[in-house]
């Protein structure tokens, strides 16, 4: 990979001084002439801010500035979730935002259509623009994370991930497509989205590389611009910041995608070259074309958080780089810089944030904020600048003169607007752009659609999949396809132009068909993720897990040609699956339009071409499973089409990686412990047996266990305590660090039926050595569910933390103890954000 990235940073040819530095940091070198984070602003390329000055712009700020009290102007620094702030709160408070987070929706339902965003959207502005007290009139910011389209609004269009349309290589289709997600969310009363995301990613162990274009900063910068204007409009036209389109986002400033190892909200160890040439290619472009916020990043550079970084926010960005919007915070990111806490930090305001993203601390935060004001620890002079900043963006987006949300043009009529034909064209059209062709052997693509075509794979008929994290939810996990209105899987998409051609399609997950193919094609992938939950420690593809391999493997062995279609949101080793397939396409993660990746598959039924595979990578492809060992497998740029007739050779199966591969974060499946895991019976007499085995029972005959069946023969166990003290309890082999999980609200998720409960002693706990365990009291919540029934129950690894465990050193990830006379069966035990329930600790 590393290879590819010299290639591409050779083309800055206006700072030849980075192909040496990365050189040398490859080499191990980082002997730097100046301190680490030293930076120097005079060094840095310059932007121009494209909007003149407005004198009636400015005659306005001035007299809502003079008409604001020192608490309206602290409100506006503060950006609360719906979750957490009621209009009530924003009428008394006077915050200058809110946001909904990645699982926050109206009325806090698990999922929202456009009629509620909209309902919610007046409640709000009607609260910000109440003068009834004597407050100024300041309508909100109101901002959500619209990343690959409207991915919160059910029935919207979903695009393909961004590490997809990396690939296409269109700027003119980024263009498109940040304007009909513009449409979208405004159509349902939201006017901000925290969107685009221009980072570079060097290491894809990155949980978050899929929502970076690509890691040639170039394309990149390009990227910038189309996505700024097509969010926003293009500055010195009607249509700038005009009522079908949001303000957007360039984040996050700066170097998310170089921090070390690939860390989420980790440190970034390089020097100023490599952060000023490669990772902030996009922002000076982003800055010339208008961009009204830059939200700065949970990272840090060399050991500074970025959110305190006042040489890059004020010198850099604001100063050298003329950025003249508004610098936003990420979510509670403030919290993390030494000295500061989620609900005190005026190191973040001082270094150069201008409101800072508090979702559930906003109300301690604003207090604290006012004192610091009031105090002069936050001068006059900044807490002004500040204001200004924000009100300049509300006003050149007209929010003072737009009126209620629901009845602005868009919204009016937001039944044809979200999820429009129009909308999903476009996004079908990035589909067939994105998808990359690695193999063809013996020309087995394009297939014929009259022949008998096998559709196999977990992800031949799973939207979800399709479409990976930020979709619907946070992590994008636990849907169905009935979420998904409108949508197509990538199986139905097939069988959709097969059967009108005169062909047979079979979609089965499993292989299993009822007549033997013509043809397999076999859609894997990657299971959905977001943020940090999706960081890995080498670029293996499901370690220890291999069934998607076998299935190809199986397929081939009974005669039946395989074309293999990759789910993903980065690029992993799958050398052995390249191998065992006869054609492998990457469709990355592409979205609601699984149709797409038919057009390029299927040809004609007269066998002429209907659309050629035109995606090249975006992302080196790497050749083992060790993150920058050796040339990529497959170069920048590579991508085959029907016209090349070359045949791969078989690639080397030597991942590269000695020893086990243990998952982080997942403990029990299907009733039994994860590789890598121990699971234990302990009685009231402490002794412990393994529950390897069903059944079990301890020495003591304290706690018994039996197998049943929950989705599948004997995938479920069942726990009966004949005594009191008992407890089952799942080891790790060496202690792990879960303090990120847990400042991340990440719950763990247990999934269980009760069956009997005569006492209420029951309690979920986890474990960090000897006399060390933080235990949360399950019995009076289980009691109050209804006896017999499968449940998802999620305790927040906080609990534990304020219980007593040391979330740096688990080594006992779960445990569950209950009183004589308990009966519960569980399948399941993981870490993760998807439940029907969560338990409140503080209960």
């Amino acid at each position: 990979m590393e290879r590819a990235v010299l290639a591409s940073v050779r083309r800055l040819r206006s700072v030849p001084s980075v192909v040496a530095m990365l050189l040398a940091g490859m080499q191990g070198g980082q002997a730097w002439a100046d301190s680490a984070a030293t930076v120097h602003p005079d060094q840095w390329p310059r932007a121009s801010w494209p909007l003149p000055q407005s004198a009636p712009l400015e005659q306005r700020l001035a007299s809502l500035m003079a008409k604001m009290t020192v608490e309206e102007k602290v409100g506006q620094l503060i950006q609360a979730d719906i979750l957490s702030v009621t209009p009530e709160d924003v009428r008394k408070y006077r915050l200058g935002a809110i946001l909904a987070g990645g699982n926050s929706r109206p009325n806090g339902e698990l999922f929202a259509d456009a009629e509620q965003w909209k309902k919610l959207s007046d409640a709000y502005y009607r609260a910000s623009m109440d003068t009834s007290d004597g407050h100024v009139a300041i309508p909100l910011l109101f901002g959500i994370d619209a990343v690959h389209g409207h991915n919160n609004t059910v029935g919207a269009t979903l695009f393909p991930q961004n590490s997809a349309l990396g690939a296409a290589h269109d700027p003119a289709l980024m263009r498109e497509i940040a304007a009909a997600t513009a449409e979208e969310v405004r159509a349902t009363g939201i006017n901000w989205t925290f969107a685009p995301t221009i980072a570079v990613p060097q290491d894809v162990r990155w949980g978050r590389s899929y929502e970076g274009f690509s890691q040639d900063p170039q394309l990149v910068a390009r990227y910038a611009v189309a996505m700024v204007e097509g969010l926003q409009g293009k500055v010195g036209t009607p249509q700038f910041l005009d009522s079908s389109h949001v303000v957007a986002t360039a984040k996050h400033f700066l170097a998310d995608g170089g921090t070390k190892n690939g860390k989420d909200q980790g440190d970034a160890e390089i020097d100023e070259s490599a952060l000023r040439t490669l990772h902030a290619a996009g922002y000076a472009p982003a800055i010339d074309a208008g961009v009204q916020t830059v939200m700065a990043s949970f990272s840090g550079w060399n050991g500074v958080k970025m959110h305190a970084n006042k040489g890059l926010l004020t010198d850099v960005l604001k100063g050298r780089m003329d950025f003249q919007g508004m610098v936003v915070g990420d979510w509670n990111a403030h919290g993390q810089i030494p000295g500061c806490t989620n609900e005190d930090c005026a190191a973040s305001i001082n270094a150069g944030v201008d409101m800072l993203m508090a979702p559930d601390s906003w109300r301690g935060l604003y207090e604290h904020t006012l004192a610091e004001v009031k105090s002069g620890v936050i001068s006059t002079a900044r807490l002004d600048d500040a204001v200004a900043r924000i009100l300049r963006v509300k006003i050149r987006a007209g929010l003072f003169d737009a009126g209620l949300p629901s009845t602005q043009p868009l919204a009016a009529k937001s039944a044809e607007v979200v999820g429009s034909a129009a909308h999903r064209a476009i996004a079908r059209r990035a589909v067939r752009e994105s998808l990359v062709l690695l193999k063809n052997n013996d020309g087995l693509l394009p297939l014929d659609p009259r022949q008998h075509i096998l559709i196999a794979g977990d992800g031949a008929d799973n939207i979800s999949r399709q479409n990976g994290g930020w979709t619907l939810t946070w992590q994008g996990s636990g849907l169905k396809n009935s979420n998904f209105p409108h949508a197509q899987s990538i199986g139905a998409g097939m069988a959709e132009q097969v059967k009108a051609a005169g062909g047979q399609a079979e979609i089965a997950a499993d292989g299993r068909y009822t007549r033997k193919p013509d043809v397999a094609v076999v859609v894997f992938g990657e299971d959905p993720y977001a943020e940090f939950q999706g960081d890995i420690p080498n670029l293996m593809y499901r370690p220890g897990d291999d069934h998607d391999l076998a299935l190809i493997r199986q397929l081939r062995g009974e005669g039946v040609p395989v074309v293999g279609v990759f789910l993903t949101g980065r690029t992993l080793w799958v050398n052995r699956e390249i191998n065992a397939a006869d054609a492998f396409v990457v469709a990355w993660l592409p979205g609601s339009e699984g149709g797409g990746v038919a057009d390029v598959l299927l040809r004609k039924p007269d066998g002429q071409v209907a659309y050629d595979f035109h995606g090249k990578l975006a992302y080196a492809w790497p050749r083992t499973a060790v993150h920058g060992q050796g040339a990529p497998q497959f170069a920048l740029g590579y991508g085959l089409t029907y016209a090349d007739h070359a045949t791969l050779p078989k690639l080397s199966e030597l991942s590269g990686i000695s020893g086990e591969q243990i998952p982080v974060g997942n403990y029990i499946d299907r009733g039994k412990a994860v590789h890598g895991y121990s699971f234990l019976l302990v009685g009231a007499d402490q002794a412990p047996v393994s529950a390897d085995v069903s059944p079990a029972r301890t020495s003591d005959g304290s706690l018994g266990m039996s197998s049943l069946d929950y989705q599948a023969q004997e995938d479920a166990r069942r726990f009966i305590w004949q005594g009191d003290k008992a407890q089952l309890a799942v080891h790790a082999r060496a202690p792990m660090d879960l303090d990120r999980e847990t400042n991340g609200d990440v719950l763990l998720v247990t999934t269980l039926r009760v069956d009997a409960l005569p006492t209420q002693d029951v309690w979920i706990g986890m474990g960090c050595g000897k006399g060390c365990q933080g235990r949360v009291p399950l019995g009076a919540q289980l009691a109050k569910l209804p006896a017999g029934q499968w449940i998802r129950i999620g305790v927040p690894l906080k609990c534990f933390r304020a219980a007593g465990a040391d979330m740096h050193h688990i080594d006992q990830p779960f445990a569950l103890g209950g009183g004589r006379g308990t009966e519960l069966a569980m399948a399941r035990a993981a870490l993760g954000t998807d439940v029907d329930q969560v338990i409140n600790c503080a209960k």
